[in-house]
């Protein structure tokens, strides 16, 4: 080895003496952004050039081959690249679909979904949501207000539990079963007297939301307030989202409730189609 490479070596922590005083001074935590910075670089050359070898990598971030090899080897490990076996260039993986995927789904519903949630809000008067999953949560990312809901709090940003919303209850019945009995075994918090906190009752309930293609909630998160939810599908069936009404019970009440369902379900579907569903 060279000196150079060895100074490259060194400059990049490679041969770092662990009771080096950098690792007190706040030196190691700039390394490690730096190694983020670079990690990032290689997935913007690959997005620029389409493949490319260890060798040109290492040219463009300026650092040794042994350097490239190493955050390559990272980012494959994480799905993030993937290498052609027969030429040995290294290329974007699935991952990266993956993320930009989950992204551009919440982008493109929010902007989907503004036409879709203000008709139903200018026609039922009341609050609409659109929610996603987010871990063990809804997350509510576009809102309209009706004109009876104009002091109505803001659900926009908020999670949400799973168990005890309509959009939850959409989103979790429409899981794999995998996954929704992995969240059905942890404790269900209870908000009300009327939140199911049993995962018996609740995986009862869930098979209704399927078959009935909406869900209900009645005072189950909050005293007063009643909500339905309604599926959204992507362009291969799967539920992305839900779209959800919810009001003061006094306004949602039995009476209204199936009027209120069958109106969210047709925006469910309004929407599913401009996701590119049914075609």
């Amino acid at each position: 080895m060279t000196r150079a490479q060895k100074q490259s070596d060194r400059s990049e922590g490679a041969t770092e003496d662990p009771r080096a005083p950098q690792r007190q001074d706040g030196r190691g935590a700039a390394g490690a952004v730096q190694s983020v910075d670079r990690a990032v670089s290689v997935l913007e050359i690959l997005a620029r050039h389409g493949e490319a070898g260890v060798t040109e990598i290492a040219e463009e971030l300026d650092v040794h081959k042994s350097t490239a090899f190493r955050l390559l080897g990272v980012l494959e490990n994480r799905g993030l690249v993937a290498q052609a076996k027969d030429r040995g260039k290294y290329y974007l993986g699935a991952g990266v679909l993956r993320l930009a995927g989950a992204a551009a789904v919440r982008l493109d519903i929010s902007q989907e979904g503004v036409p879709v949630c203000r008709e139903v809000a200018d026609e039922l008067g009341e609050t609409v949501n659109i929610a996603v999953l987010d871990d063990d949560a809804a997350v509510n990312i576009m809102q309209a207000r009706g004109t009876a809901s104009v002091t109505a709090q803001n659900w926009l940003g908020r999670r949400t539990p799973l168990h005890a919303t309509s959009s939850g209850k959409v989103l979790l019945a429409h899981l794999s079963p995998t996954l929704r009995e992995g969240l059905l075994a942890r404790p269900l918090h209870r908000f009300t007297d009327r939140t199911i906190t049993g995962a018996a009752i609740l995986r009862a309930e869930l098979e209704a939301v399927v078959k009935q293609g909406y869900g209900v909630t009645i005072e189950e998160l909050e005293l007063g307030l009643a909500a339905v939810a309604a599926p959204v599908r992507a362009h291969d069936g799967k539920v992305i989202a839900a779209i959800s009404v919810s009001g003061p019970v006094y306004r949602l009440h039995p009476d209204r409730l199936p009027e209120v369902a069958k109106r969210t379900v047709a925006a469910g579907a309004e929407l599913s189609r401009r996701m590119g569903y049914g075609f």
